[in-house]
């Protein structure tokens, strides 16, 4: 089983860096938001897998809530920043 979500977390990781080319070179800066969240979401699953391959699921489910959280806060910043300079 831990092969399993170490597999998962290495596709995680190269699709973490997919989207990355999409915060790059994205085509205007909603899709760059949008990408970041998705990269973060991304990294909250690597985090919960790293729990599991630990045995330490309770420690990196915390750590995921904060990141979650701040992930969010972060979008809502953003979008909040953005529609004040329109």
């Amino acid at each position: 089983m831990n092969g399993f979500f170490l597999v998962v977390g290495l596709i995680l990781c190269f699709l973490v860096f997919l989207v990355l080319y999409r915060v790059i070179f994205g085509p205007g800066v909603f899709n760059r938001i949008a990408a970041i969240s998705a990269i973060g979401t991304k990294t909250l699953i690597i985090l919960l897998i790293m729990g599991f391959l630990y045995n330490r699921v309770e420690m990196f489910v915390d750590i995921s809530m904060v990141y979650a959280l701040l992930n969010f806060i972060g979008c809502i910043a953003a979008a909040k920043y953005l529609e004040m300079e329109k």
